[in-house]
């Protein structure tokens, strides 16, 4: 897979995540200089 490729996807999966997280975060782990894991905490606010 190209590094343009890798890059897309990467962005493409980001997004998605992203899209309904309202409270929380997103967490990139790399090994080795390499992503190799996306990780979502999302949080549920009860007002």
């Amino acid at each position: 897979m190209s590094k343009q490729t890798e890059w897309e996807l990467l962005s493409e999966r980001l997004q998605a995540m992203l899209k309904n997280l309202q409270y929380g975060s997103v967490t990139i782990v790399v090994q080795d200089g390499k992503i190799v894991q996306l990780e979502k905490n999302e949080k549920q606010r009860l007002k």
